[in-house]
């Protein structure tokens, strides 16, 4: 293990004890380079490290705001990092809806079976009365259907999801849009997606949970299959073919 990451690691196991909290200051450079017997230079990458990640704010001098302080919790890092890393990577697009097919039919899952209050969904209520607007383009329309997703996903209660659902929104909106000149009438599909987005969160807001996976998913196989996407495993149509070609050469 690399000497800054004896710090990283420190920090993660105080936040997850409780002894660090947003607000908090870290210990001294000289302080931590003492407890940890490594160099100071080491601590100083490692603070550099977490500020990148936005885990900690950092001043120079000696008054109350010097130092470096914990800002935000372990979400907003990771948020962060798995967005660059959807960014920077070019998933198979059978990946994305194989992730978004598991995790989304858990959430509403989830999200069903709890008493959610009346508030709580007010955001994806929005979203979809925002979706009604027949004047949006299919752009404008898959932006308010990503967060919709997101803020759906988000009513189950479980951060690490939404984090997940958070970051992997660029990539779903992406596919998504691209898929769009595959439809035979874009005009229908919307409608056939509102119908549908308001039957999902009925049946959450019903405390339907089965009801409301089933729904959700087969939105998301029925959106996937209208468009013709690639198959399950990121194989496009050509790769499709040659595999049925190979077949039929093999017979």
């Amino acid at each position: 293990m690399k000497n800054y990451e004896l710090v990283l690691h420190r920090v993660e196991a105080d936040l997850a004890a409780g002894r660090l909290r947003i607000g908090g200051r870290l210990p001294g450079e000289r302080a931590l380079a003492e407890q940890l017997g490594i160099s100071r230079p080491s601590v100083r990458e490692a603070v550099r490290v977490l500020e990148a990640m936005g885990v900690v704010r950092t001043a120079t001098g000696s008054g109350p705001e010097a130092g470096a302080v914990i800002v935000a919790e372990p979400v907003s890092p990771l948020t962060a990092v798995l967005r660059l890393h959807l960014a920077t990577n070019h998933l198979p697009m059978g990946d994305v809806v194989q992730t978004r097919l598991l995790l989304e039919s858990w959430a509403a899952r989830e999200a069903a079976g709890r008493a959610l209050e009346t508030g709580e969904l007010k955001v994806a209520e929005e979203l979809l009365d925002r979706m009604d607007d027949s004047e949006l383009s299919p752009e404008q329309f898959h932006v308010l259907d990503a967060e919709f997703h997101v803020a759906l996903s988000g009513l189950a209660g479980n951060v690490l999801i939404a984090a997940v659902m958070t970051s992997l929104r660029s990539a779903i909106h992406g596919y998504v849009l691209a898929a769009v000149p595959n439809l035979p009438d874009w005009e229908g599909t919307a409608v056939g997606l509102r119908a549908e987005h308001r039957a999902i969160l009925a049946a959450v807001r019903g405390g339907e949970p089965e009801r409301a996976a089933e729904l959700l998913t087969a939105h998301i196989q029925g959106f996937y299959q209208a468009a013709q996407l690639a198959p399950f495993g990121g194989a496009g149509p050509a790769e499709a073919e040659d595999h049925r070609r190979s077949d039929d050469q093999v017979e």
